[in-house]
Parts: structure tokens; C-alpha cells; sequence
């Protein structure tokens, strides 16, 4: 059972009104690194989340926390297009060419909405599920939500440095420090869970016999001009505490030439094929 309030999680105020960058919240939607995504993601981890039921706790709470943001970013698509021309002579009579194409605002905020946010990004293309990740292994979702709440205030800092409308930059510091907390809350878990050592590497339940383990810890530099450049990732222990890390440069391929052989009669090949 889900409850709300009437009330936004934080206030979104408009200064002045811009279908443009109404377009451009979208993103922030209905993108890949936006609300909707991250919202489905964790609320999916949630309803697959075995073992401790505090991160299953945690996992749904922020995903209703994601849906408040889903809100206060509609209300302020709908507020930046408070204005906007809602005829085709209303517009072209500002500017025969249609400043450009509706000046760069997006027709099916108007033609499919009416002037008011949709579930698609800033190309207007709906969003599709396909970046929800939930595996049902906690260490590879928490690495996963980082990975999403990263490029979400990678995302949110570039709408607030596109803005200069006040009400706009409240919104999205709000939303960046949000995604703040949410990295590291992620990361927290890992913690929770033993660290990286225990976890990694992922699953830690992968039995070592099924791992030919001889090629688990080596940098494969396939640069045929230069040496492999040199970091930690190369030099050191690993991560999980169970070897060093090497480098191999410009290695021999071990595999075999391929060749498929002849083509099966019946397979719609060519005779010459068979």
C-alpha cells in the first residue's frame, strides 16, 4: 500500500517561463538518467531483495522518494510552459518561420499533453524499461544505482548551469543534493555489507573452481603502439584481497582461427556455401 501527500517534497517555483527548457527537463523525467529510470530500478531491486530486510526497506522508501521528484519535475515542465502558443497562428504571427520549429520547443507538449509533462525524454521518446536493472544480487544493484544517481546529478548540474531562471536553479540544487546523499547511500550499503573486499568480486557466491582463475587479475593492454598505461588498476593488490594485479602487454591470442565450415543444406545459403 502506497500513501502521499498533496504537498511536493520541496517547492518548484517558476520565474519565467521557457518551453525550451521545459524540452530540456524532460530528460530529467524520462531519460535514461532520469527519475522514471531510477524510480522503477529501485522499486524492482526492492521486490526482488533477499536476505536483510532494511535494504529492502531502504531500497522501496527511496524509490517513493524518486517518484516526488518524478512530481516536483512535471509540475515544473508544466509551469516553464505557462504561456506557450497554443495555435499555429499564434506562434507564426510572432514569427513567420515558426521561430525555428516552435522556437525549439516540443510540439507534443501541446499536441499530446497539453502543456504539461510526459513520461519520454527531451527527444520525446517515451521511456521504455530497458535501463531498469535489478538482479537480484544486492552488491550488483547497489553498484548499479550508483552508476544511476552518478549520471542523474551529472544531469541535474548541467540543466542548473543551462538555467538562469532562479526557481529553476532551487529546484535542481535541491535534486543534486539529493543525488548526493543517494551515491553515497548506495555505497553505504556495500559497506554494510562487508566492503568491497568481501563483495568483490561479484557474485562472491561464484564457487573459485568455476574460474579459471589464472586470467582474473592481469591488465590486458591491446595498444600495438604503447605501453599499458599504469594505475592502480594494474599494479598492487586487487581489490578483494586475493591476488596482485599485473599488466600483459601486447599478448598472443590463445584462442583457435575461426572458421564455420560449410553451410547446412536447407539453411537458405548459397550453393557454393554448401
Amino acid at each position: 500500500m502506497f500513501q502521499h501527500s498533496s504537498k511536493l517534497q520541496y517547492s518548484v517555483k517558476v520565474d519565467k517561463p521557457d518551453p525550451q527548457f521545459a524540452m530540456l527537463l524532460q530528460q530529467a523525467i524520462g531519460g535514461v538518467e532520469g527519475e522514471i529510470r531510477v524510480a522503477m530500478q529501485y522499486f524492482f531491486q526492492a521486490m526482488g531483495a533477499r536476505g536483510d530486510d532494511r535494504i529492502r526497506d531502504l531500497l522501496m522508501s527511496t524509490a517513493m522518494e524518486e517518484l516526488s521528484h518524478i512530481e516536483m519535475l512535471g509540475h515544473a515542465v508544466a509551469l516553464n510552459l505557462e504561456g506557450a502558443p497554443v495555435s499555429y497562428q499564434e506562434e507564426s504571427a510572432r514569427d513567420p518561420i515558426i521561430n525555428a520549429i516552435l522556437g525549439g520547443a516540443n510540439p507534443r507538449h501541446l499536441l499530446s499533453s497539453g502543456l504539461s509533462a510526459m513520461p519520454v525524454n527531451a527527444n520525446g521518446v517515451p521511456f521504455d524499461m530497458s535501463h531498469v536493472y535489478a538482479t537480484g544480487n544486492l552488491a550488483a544493484d547497489m553498484m548499479a544505482n550508483v552508476a544511476a544517481e552518478s549520471g542523474g546529478r551529472v544531469l541535474a548540474s548541467r540543466l542548473y548551469n543551462w538555467t538562469d531562471d532562479k526557481g529553476m536553479k532551487d529546484l535542481l540544487s535541491f535534486l543534486i543534493a539529493r543525488d548526493t546523499y543517494h551515491q553515497q547511500q548506495w555505497l553505504a550499503v556495500i559497506e554494510e555489507l562487508g566492503g568491497f573486499e568481501k563483495n568483490l568480486p561479484i557474485p562472491n557466491s561464484t564457487p573459485e573452481a568455476h574460474e579459471t582463475t589464472e586470467h582474473s587479475y592481469y591488465y590486458l593492454n591491446t595498444l600495438t603502439d604503447k605501453k599499458a598505461p599504469e594505475g592502480r588498476w594494474n599494479t598492487g593488490p586487487s581489490l578483494d584481497g586475493r591476488a596482485a594485479y599485473s599488466t600483459r602487454q601486447q599478448p598472443e591470442p590463445d584462442g583457435q582461427e575461426l572458421s564455420l565450415g560449410k553451410a547446412r543444406k536447407g539453411s537458405g545459403a548459397q550453393n557454393e556455401q554448401m
